[in-house]
Protein backbone atom coordinates (compact mmCIF):
# COMPACT_ATOMS: atom_id res chain seq x y z
CA UNK A 1 0.00 0.00 0.00
CA UNK A 2 2.87 2.75 0.73
CA UNK A 3 4.94 1.53 -2.34
CA UNK A 4 1.10 2.32 -4.36
CA UNK A 5 0.66 5.61 -2.15
CA UNK A 6 4.39 6.81 -2.92
CA UNK A 7 4.18 5.62 -6.59
CA UNK A 8 1.04 8.51 -7.27
CA UNK A 9 2.48 10.85 -4.98
CA UNK A 10 5.77 10.49 -7.85
CA UNK A 11 2.98 10.47 -10.58
CA UNK A 12 1.05 13.84 -9.32
CA UNK A 13 4.39 15.64 -8.44
CA UNK A 14 5.39 14.79 -12.15
CA UNK A 15 2.24 15.97 -13.66
CA UNK A 16 2.17 18.75 -11.58
CA UNK A 17 5.25 19.95 -12.89
CA UNK A 18 4.39 19.43 -16.79
CA UNK A 19 1.30 21.14 -16.55
CA UNK A 20 3.15 24.19 -14.97
CA UNK A 21 6.18 23.99 -17.70
CA UNK A 22 3.55 23.69 -20.47
CA UNK A 23 1.76 26.36 -18.85
CA UNK A 24 4.29 28.73 -19.26
CA UNK A 25 5.45 27.28 -22.85
CA UNK A 26 2.30 29.48 -24.09
CA UNK A 27 3.90 32.35 -22.96
CA UNK A 28 6.79 31.66 -25.68
CA UNK A 29 5.62 33.76 -28.60
CA UNK A 30 8.14 32.99 -31.02
CA UNK A 31 12.58 31.52 -30.27
CA UNK A 32 14.84 31.65 -28.77
CA UNK A 33 16.87 32.95 -31.43
CA UNK A 34 20.95 32.59 -31.69
CA UNK A 35 22.27 36.15 -32.77
CA UNK A 36 25.57 36.84 -33.52
CA UNK A 37 28.15 34.63 -32.45
CA UNK A 38 32.07 35.75 -31.11
CA UNK A 39 35.03 33.83 -29.84
CA UNK A 40 33.81 34.36 -26.02
CA UNK A 41 29.95 35.66 -26.35
CA UNK A 42 27.10 35.55 -28.19
CA UNK A 43 23.73 36.97 -28.27
CA UNK A 44 20.54 34.94 -27.66
CA UNK A 45 17.05 36.37 -28.40
CA UNK A 46 13.79 35.46 -27.25
CA UNK A 47 9.29 36.94 -27.43
CA UNK A 48 7.10 36.26 -25.09
CA UNK A 49 3.38 36.86 -26.00
CA UNK A 50 2.55 38.69 -22.61
CA UNK A 51 4.68 40.20 -19.85
CA UNK A 52 7.15 37.45 -18.59
CA UNK A 53 10.59 37.13 -16.63
CA UNK A 54 12.38 35.35 -19.13
CA UNK A 55 16.63 33.89 -18.89
CA UNK A 56 18.73 31.36 -20.12
CA UNK A 57 20.94 28.75 -18.66
CA UNK A 58 24.31 27.47 -20.16
CA UNK A 59 27.06 24.93 -19.81
CA UNK A 60 29.04 22.56 -21.67
CA UNK A 61 29.45 18.84 -22.32
CA UNK A 62 31.77 18.57 -19.55
CA UNK A 63 30.29 20.35 -17.02
CA UNK A 64 26.63 19.55 -17.33
CA UNK A 65 26.08 20.12 -13.54
CA UNK A 66 27.32 23.69 -13.23
CA UNK A 67 25.12 25.82 -15.33
CA UNK A 68 25.22 29.44 -15.31
CA UNK A 69 22.50 31.62 -15.65
CA UNK A 70 21.70 35.05 -17.01
CA UNK A 71 20.23 37.56 -15.21
CA UNK A 72 16.67 37.88 -15.32
CA UNK A 73 14.80 39.92 -17.67
CA UNK A 74 11.03 41.21 -18.24
CA UNK A 75 9.85 41.36 -21.52
CA UNK A 76 7.50 44.62 -21.97
CA UNK A 77 5.23 45.49 -24.62
CA UNK A 78 7.25 48.50 -25.73
CA UNK A 79 9.88 46.58 -26.78
CA UNK A 80 7.55 43.65 -28.67
CA UNK A 81 7.73 41.45 -25.47
CA UNK A 82 11.47 40.80 -26.41
CA UNK A 83 14.00 40.42 -24.48
CA UNK A 84 18.10 40.00 -25.54
CA UNK A 85 20.86 38.49 -23.74
CA UNK A 86 24.43 38.61 -24.09
CA UNK A 87 26.40 35.65 -23.06
CA UNK A 88 30.26 36.39 -21.82
CA UNK A 89 33.27 34.88 -20.79
CA UNK A 90 32.39 32.08 -23.14
CA UNK A 91 35.53 29.18 -23.68
CA UNK A 92 36.89 29.49 -27.85
CA UNK A 93 35.71 26.96 -29.75
CA UNK A 94 33.89 25.23 -27.17
CA UNK A 95 30.21 23.50 -27.73
CA UNK A 96 27.34 24.71 -25.36
CA UNK A 97 23.65 23.61 -24.33
CA UNK A 98 21.38 26.16 -23.39
CA UNK A 99 17.91 26.37 -21.97
CA UNK A 100 15.08 28.76 -21.62
CA UNK A 101 13.25 29.86 -18.60
CA UNK A 102 9.93 31.14 -18.50
CA UNK A 103 9.00 32.26 -15.28
CA UNK A 104 11.03 30.39 -13.53
CA UNK A 105 10.11 27.11 -15.73
CA UNK A 106 12.42 25.83 -17.72
CA UNK A 107 10.92 25.44 -21.16
CA UNK A 108 11.45 22.51 -23.18
CA UNK A 109 11.69 21.30 -26.87
CA UNK A 110 12.22 18.98 -29.42
CA UNK A 111 15.36 19.35 -30.35
CA UNK A 112 18.62 19.77 -28.28
CA UNK A 113 19.68 23.42 -27.59
CA UNK A 114 23.16 24.07 -28.75
CA UNK A 115 25.76 27.10 -29.66
CA UNK A 116 29.78 26.56 -30.39
CA UNK A 117 31.83 29.63 -30.25
CA UNK A 118 34.42 30.47 -33.00
CA UNK A 119 37.92 29.00 -32.50
CA UNK A 120 41.06 31.64 -32.04
CA UNK A 121 42.96 29.94 -34.83
CA UNK A 122 44.83 32.76 -36.11
CA UNK A 123 48.67 32.20 -35.27
CA UNK A 124 47.51 28.86 -34.22
CA UNK A 125 46.67 26.88 -36.77
CA UNK A 126 45.04 26.64 -40.13
CA UNK A 127 41.33 27.51 -40.60
CA UNK A 128 38.56 25.12 -40.64
CA UNK A 129 35.99 23.94 -42.78
CA UNK A 130 32.82 25.70 -42.04
CA UNK A 131 29.31 26.36 -44.02
CA UNK A 132 26.96 28.61 -43.67
CA UNK A 133 22.95 28.82 -44.90
CA UNK A 134 21.99 32.33 -47.28
CA UNK A 135 19.09 32.99 -49.57
CA UNK A 136 16.14 36.03 -49.61
CA UNK A 137 12.48 36.53 -49.70
CA UNK A 138 10.55 35.18 -47.17
CA UNK A 139 7.10 35.73 -47.43
CA UNK A 140 4.46 34.17 -45.19
CA UNK A 141 0.82 34.57 -45.99
CA UNK A 142 -1.85 36.20 -43.75
CA UNK A 143 -5.58 36.70 -45.32
CA UNK A 144 -6.68 39.57 -44.09
CA UNK A 145 -3.39 41.97 -45.27
CA UNK A 146 -2.72 39.72 -48.55
CA UNK A 147 -2.81 41.13 -51.98
CA UNK A 148 -6.40 39.45 -53.82
CA UNK A 149 -5.54 36.45 -55.63
CA UNK A 150 -3.54 33.22 -55.53
CA UNK A 151 -1.54 33.32 -52.27
CA UNK A 152 2.35 34.77 -52.95
CA UNK A 153 3.60 32.71 -50.13
CA UNK A 154 4.25 29.17 -49.38
CA UNK A 155 6.41 25.97 -49.22
CA UNK A 156 6.88 26.95 -45.18
CA UNK A 157 8.90 23.76 -44.97
CA UNK A 158 12.32 25.01 -46.57
CA UNK A 159 12.78 26.52 -43.25
CA UNK A 160 12.64 23.04 -41.64
CA UNK A 161 14.98 21.68 -44.20
CA UNK A 162 17.80 24.15 -43.82
CA UNK A 163 19.17 22.62 -39.95
CA UNK A 164 19.24 19.30 -41.84
CA UNK A 165 22.14 20.44 -43.24
CA UNK A 166 24.01 21.48 -40.48
CA UNK A 167 25.89 24.94 -41.22
CA UNK A 168 27.52 27.16 -38.55
CA UNK A 169 25.05 29.55 -39.13
CA UNK A 170 22.94 31.70 -41.48
CA UNK A 171 22.45 34.84 -43.57
CA UNK A 172 19.34 36.51 -44.28
CA UNK A 173 19.52 38.74 -47.38
CA UNK A 174 16.55 41.02 -46.91
CA UNK A 175 12.94 40.62 -47.58
CA UNK A 176 12.99 38.81 -44.80
CA UNK A 177 9.27 39.82 -43.89
CA UNK A 178 7.03 41.45 -46.26
CA UNK A 179 5.64 45.29 -44.68
CA UNK A 180 1.99 45.60 -46.33
CA UNK A 181 0.76 48.62 -46.96
CA UNK A 182 -1.16 49.43 -43.47
CA UNK A 183 1.82 48.66 -41.75
CA UNK A 184 4.34 51.49 -42.87
CA UNK A 185 2.73 54.26 -40.75
CA UNK A 186 3.02 52.05 -37.63
CA UNK A 187 5.75 50.74 -35.09
CA UNK A 188 2.82 48.79 -33.54
CA UNK A 189 1.57 47.40 -37.12
CA UNK A 190 5.23 46.60 -38.11
CA UNK A 191 6.00 44.69 -34.79
CA UNK A 192 2.68 42.65 -35.67
CA UNK A 193 3.70 41.52 -39.21
CA UNK A 194 7.20 40.31 -37.46
CA UNK A 195 6.08 39.14 -35.04
CA UNK A 196 3.22 37.55 -36.83
CA UNK A 197 6.06 35.87 -39.43
CA UNK A 198 8.82 34.86 -37.17
CA UNK A 199 5.91 32.97 -34.88
CA UNK A 200 5.30 30.13 -37.61
CA UNK A 201 6.17 26.60 -36.16
CA UNK A 202 8.57 25.96 -39.43
CA UNK A 203 11.00 28.56 -37.97
CA UNK A 204 11.36 27.57 -34.61
CA UNK A 205 13.81 24.95 -34.94
CA UNK A 206 16.23 27.08 -37.69
CA UNK A 207 16.22 29.74 -34.93
CA UNK A 208 16.96 28.24 -32.01
CA UNK A 209 20.14 25.70 -33.64
CA UNK A 210 22.36 28.07 -35.73
CA UNK A 211 23.58 32.14 -35.21
CA UNK A 212 21.57 34.21 -37.76
CA UNK A 213 22.77 37.61 -39.44
CA UNK A 214 20.47 39.76 -41.58
CA UNK A 215 19.94 42.46 -43.92
CA UNK A 216 17.41 44.77 -44.76
CA UNK A 217 15.78 45.56 -47.79
CA UNK A 218 12.55 47.39 -49.34
CA UNK A 219 10.30 45.37 -47.87
CA UNK A 220 11.57 45.65 -44.60
CA UNK A 221 12.36 48.89 -44.83
CA UNK A 222 9.02 50.02 -46.49
CA UNK A 223 6.98 50.24 -49.65
CA UNK A 224 8.07 48.02 -52.56
CA UNK A 225 11.20 50.12 -54.29
CA UNK A 226 11.70 52.41 -51.08
CA UNK A 227 14.33 54.63 -51.03
CA UNK A 228 16.02 57.23 -48.27
CA UNK A 229 12.82 59.30 -48.57
CA UNK A 230 10.56 57.02 -47.03
CA UNK A 231 9.44 59.01 -43.89
CA UNK A 232 9.60 56.28 -41.22
CA UNK A 233 12.77 54.90 -42.33
CA UNK A 234 14.21 55.17 -38.56
CA UNK A 235 10.99 52.89 -37.35
CA UNK A 236 11.36 50.43 -40.03
CA UNK A 237 15.17 50.06 -38.90
CA UNK A 238 14.41 50.35 -35.39
CA UNK A 239 12.08 47.35 -35.21
CA UNK A 240 14.46 45.61 -37.45
CA UNK A 241 17.13 45.80 -35.15
CA UNK A 242 14.54 45.15 -32.42
CA UNK A 243 13.80 41.48 -34.42
CA UNK A 244 17.29 40.19 -34.77
CA UNK A 245 20.72 39.42 -32.63
CA UNK A 246 22.77 40.99 -35.30
CA UNK A 247 26.28 42.92 -34.50
CA UNK A 248 26.41 46.02 -33.31
CA UNK A 249 26.21 48.95 -36.08
CA UNK A 250 29.06 49.79 -37.88
CA UNK A 251 30.23 53.39 -36.20
CA UNK A 252 29.16 56.57 -37.74
CA UNK A 253 26.71 55.22 -39.98
CA UNK A 254 22.82 55.46 -39.69
CA UNK A 255 22.09 52.83 -41.11
CA UNK A 256 21.59 49.25 -40.82
CA UNK A 257 25.07 48.40 -42.01
CA UNK A 258 27.04 45.46 -40.10
CA UNK A 259 30.41 43.34 -40.12
CA UNK A 260 31.48 40.27 -38.55
CA UNK A 261 34.15 37.70 -38.91
CA UNK A 262 34.21 33.88 -38.91
CA UNK A 263 37.31 32.13 -39.85
CA UNK A 264 39.06 33.51 -43.02
CA UNK A 265 35.94 35.38 -43.98
CA UNK A 266 34.89 38.97 -43.52
CA UNK A 267 31.28 39.83 -43.99
CA UNK A 268 30.27 43.16 -44.69
CA UNK A 269 26.29 43.59 -44.57
CA UNK A 270 25.21 46.63 -46.28
CA UNK A 271 22.18 48.48 -46.25
CA UNK A 272 20.91 49.64 -49.82
CA UNK A 273 17.75 51.40 -48.69
CA UNK A 274 18.64 54.29 -46.07
CA UNK A 275 20.83 56.24 -47.90
CA UNK A 276 19.32 55.50 -51.49
CA UNK A 277 17.97 57.99 -53.89
CA UNK A 278 14.93 56.98 -55.75
CA UNK A 279 14.80 55.02 -58.62
CA UNK A 280 13.42 57.29 -60.90
CA UNK A 281 15.42 60.39 -59.94
CA UNK A 282 16.41 62.65 -62.81
CA UNK A 283 18.14 65.28 -61.60
CA UNK A 284 21.07 63.63 -59.66
CA UNK A 285 24.57 62.25 -61.79
CA UNK A 286 25.65 59.95 -60.45
CA UNK A 287 22.94 58.66 -58.24
CA UNK A 288 23.73 56.81 -54.97
CA UNK A 289 22.52 53.51 -53.87
CA UNK A 290 24.81 53.22 -50.56
CA UNK A 291 25.33 56.61 -49.89
CA UNK A 292 29.02 58.54 -49.79
CA UNK A 293 29.23 57.71 -45.66
CA UNK A 294 28.21 53.68 -46.00
CA UNK A 295 30.52 53.59 -49.40
CA UNK A 296 33.31 54.92 -48.19
CA UNK A 297 33.20 52.84 -44.94
CA UNK A 298 32.68 50.04 -46.91
CA UNK A 299 36.02 50.48 -49.29
CA UNK A 300 38.36 51.20 -46.31
CA UNK A 301 36.63 47.76 -44.53
CA UNK A 302 37.66 45.64 -47.47
CA UNK A 303 41.19 47.55 -48.37
CA UNK A 304 41.32 46.50 -44.56
CA UNK A 305 40.06 43.25 -44.28
CA UNK A 306 43.28 40.64 -43.85
CA UNK A 307 40.74 38.07 -44.64
CA UNK A 308 40.70 35.12 -47.40
CA UNK A 309 37.68 35.80 -48.80
CA UNK A 310 35.42 38.86 -48.57
CA UNK A 311 31.69 38.34 -48.59
CA UNK A 312 29.56 41.75 -49.49
CA UNK A 313 26.17 41.25 -48.22
CA UNK A 314 23.11 43.52 -50.25
CA UNK A 315 20.02 43.41 -51.70
CA UNK A 316 19.46 43.34 -55.42
CA UNK A 317 21.69 42.26 -57.85
CA UNK A 318 25.69 43.84 -58.60
CA UNK A 319 26.87 42.35 -61.28
CA UNK A 320 23.65 41.45 -63.23
CA UNK A 321 24.04 43.72 -66.67
CA UNK A 322 20.40 43.55 -67.28
CA UNK A 323 19.04 46.82 -66.67
CA UNK A 324 16.00 45.19 -65.16
CA UNK A 325 14.17 45.26 -61.85
CA UNK A 326 16.35 45.71 -58.60
CA UNK A 327 20.06 45.31 -60.72
CA UNK A 328 23.08 47.40 -59.59
CA UNK A 329 23.37 48.21 -63.76
CA UNK A 330 19.44 50.06 -63.49
CA UNK A 331 17.89 53.36 -62.30
CA UNK A 332 21.01 55.62 -63.28
CA UNK A 333 22.98 53.43 -60.71
CA UNK A 334 25.53 52.00 -62.74
CA UNK A 335 28.07 54.60 -62.06
CA UNK A 336 28.46 53.80 -58.76
CA UNK A 337 28.63 49.56 -59.59
CA UNK A 338 32.06 50.83 -61.41
CA UNK A 339 33.16 52.98 -59.15
CA UNK A 340 32.63 49.96 -57.05
CA UNK A 341 34.21 47.55 -59.53
CA UNK A 342 37.38 50.23 -60.37
CA UNK A 343 37.87 50.37 -56.36
CA UNK A 344 38.02 46.18 -56.54
CA UNK A 345 40.71 46.67 -58.94
CA UNK A 346 42.67 49.80 -58.12
CA UNK A 347 43.29 47.68 -55.17
CA UNK A 348 43.57 44.54 -55.90
CA UNK A 349 41.35 42.92 -53.95
CA UNK A 350 41.07 39.16 -54.45
CA UNK A 351 38.21 36.70 -53.83
CA UNK A 352 35.59 39.78 -53.00
CA UNK A 353 31.65 37.65 -53.54
CA UNK A 354 28.46 39.59 -53.70
CA UNK A 355 26.36 37.92 -51.80
CA UNK A 356 22.84 39.39 -53.14
CA UNK A 357 18.70 38.28 -53.21
CA UNK A 358 15.65 40.74 -54.28
CA UNK A 359 14.95 38.90 -57.71
CA UNK A 360 12.98 36.05 -56.81
CA UNK A 361 15.66 34.01 -58.68
CA UNK A 362 18.94 32.68 -58.15
CA UNK A 363 22.17 32.77 -60.42
CA UNK A 364 25.73 33.24 -60.11
CA UNK A 365 27.49 35.77 -62.33
CA UNK A 366 31.10 36.58 -62.52
CA UNK A 367 32.97 39.56 -64.30
CA UNK A 368 36.57 37.83 -65.48
CA UNK A 369 38.52 40.37 -67.28
CA UNK A 370 41.60 38.24 -67.36
CA UNK A 371 44.64 37.90 -65.25
CA UNK A 372 45.54 41.21 -64.64
CA UNK A 373 42.41 41.41 -62.66
CA UNK A 374 40.52 39.95 -60.00
CA UNK A 375 37.76 38.32 -60.53
CA UNK A 376 34.64 39.63 -58.88
CA UNK A 377 31.53 36.97 -58.10
CA UNK A 378 27.97 37.31 -57.50
CA UNK A 379 25.68 34.73 -56.10
CA UNK A 380 21.93 35.74 -55.87
CA UNK A 381 19.82 33.37 -53.98
CA UNK A 382 16.60 33.63 -54.00
CA UNK A 383 13.33 33.30 -53.25
CA UNK A 384 12.73 31.44 -50.25
CA UNK A 385 8.87 31.45 -49.98
CA UNK A 386 7.84 34.40 -51.88
CA UNK A 387 6.72 33.58 -55.41
CA UNK A 388 9.69 32.86 -58.10
CA UNK A 389 10.67 34.74 -60.91
CA UNK A 390 9.58 32.15 -63.96
CA UNK A 391 10.66 34.74 -66.75
CA UNK A 392 14.86 35.05 -65.51
CA UNK A 393 15.63 33.01 -68.26
CA UNK A 394 14.60 35.69 -71.03
CA UNK A 395 16.42 38.11 -68.79
CA UNK A 396 19.99 39.29 -70.58
CA UNK A 397 22.65 38.82 -68.03
CA UNK A 398 25.68 39.00 -69.86
CA UNK A 399 28.02 37.80 -66.85
CA UNK A 400 25.52 34.86 -65.90
CA UNK A 401 27.76 31.59 -65.75
CA UNK A 402 25.65 29.20 -67.72
CA UNK A 403 23.92 26.51 -66.10
CA UNK A 404 23.21 28.08 -62.68
CA UNK A 405 19.60 29.72 -63.28
CA UNK A 406 17.25 28.14 -60.91
CA UNK A 407 13.64 29.89 -60.68
CA UNK A 408 12.30 28.27 -57.87
CA UNK A 409 11.92 28.45 -54.34
CA UNK A 410 15.81 27.44 -52.84
CA UNK A 411 18.12 27.92 -50.25
CA UNK A 412 22.27 27.79 -50.35
CA UNK A 413 24.60 26.26 -48.17
CA UNK A 414 28.03 27.91 -48.61
CA UNK A 415 30.58 25.69 -48.02
CA UNK A 416 34.13 26.92 -47.45
CA UNK A 417 36.77 24.07 -47.41
CA UNK A 418 39.98 22.94 -48.27
CA UNK A 419 43.61 24.30 -47.02
CA UNK A 420 46.14 26.80 -48.17
CA UNK A 421 45.86 27.66 -51.79
CA UNK A 422 42.87 24.40 -52.40
CA UNK A 423 40.93 26.23 -50.10
CA UNK A 424 37.91 26.91 -51.84
CA UNK A 425 34.23 27.71 -51.65
CA UNK A 426 31.62 25.01 -52.55
CA UNK A 427 27.94 26.18 -53.31
CA UNK A 428 25.19 23.62 -52.63
CA UNK A 429 21.47 25.04 -53.69
CA UNK A 430 18.28 23.13 -52.20
CA UNK A 431 14.75 23.08 -53.16
CA UNK A 432 11.88 23.44 -50.78
CA UNK A 433 12.18 19.72 -49.66
CA UNK A 434 15.97 19.83 -49.33
CA UNK A 435 16.93 18.08 -52.37
CA UNK A 436 20.02 19.47 -53.95
CA UNK A 437 19.53 20.93 -57.24
CA UNK A 438 22.92 22.30 -58.04
CA UNK A 439 26.30 22.62 -57.07
CA UNK A 440 29.25 25.10 -57.83
CA UNK A 441 32.81 25.86 -56.52
CA UNK A 442 34.37 28.80 -56.72
CA UNK A 443 38.23 28.54 -56.07
CA UNK A 444 40.75 31.35 -54.86
CA UNK A 445 41.78 33.80 -56.83
CA UNK A 446 45.26 34.10 -58.23
CA UNK A 447 45.94 36.88 -60.55
CA UNK A 448 48.92 39.37 -61.97
CA UNK A 449 48.09 42.64 -60.83
CA UNK A 450 48.11 45.15 -63.32
CA UNK A 451 45.29 47.95 -63.18
CA UNK A 452 43.89 49.51 -66.41
CA UNK A 453 40.47 50.98 -66.65
CA UNK A 454 38.11 49.25 -68.70
CA UNK A 455 33.89 49.78 -68.46
CA UNK A 456 32.15 46.57 -67.92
Amino acid sequence: MKTIKLRLLILFISLSVSSLTLAQKKYLQSGPMIGRINKTDIKLWVQTKLPAKVKFAYWTETHSNDKKFTTQKKTEKSQAYIAKFVLDHLKPGTKYYYQLYINNKKINFDYPLTFTTQEVWKYHHAPKDFSFAFGSGAYINDPPFDRKGNEYGGNYEIYEQIPEKHPDFMIWDGDNTYLRQNEWDSRSAMIYRYTHDWSIPEKQKLFATMPHYAIVDDHDFGPNDSDGSFWNKDTSEEVFNLFWANPTPVSGLKSATYQFNYNDADFFLLDNRYYRDPNTLKSKDPKTMLGKEQLDWLKKALVFSKARFKFVVMGGQFLNTARNFETYSNNGFDKERQEIIDFIYKEGLKNVIFLTGDRHLTEISLLDQGKRFPKIWDVTVSPFTSGPNTHGNQEKNLLRVPGTLIMKRNFAIFNIVGKGKDRHIKIDFYDKKGKKINEFIIKQDEYNSSYGRKRH
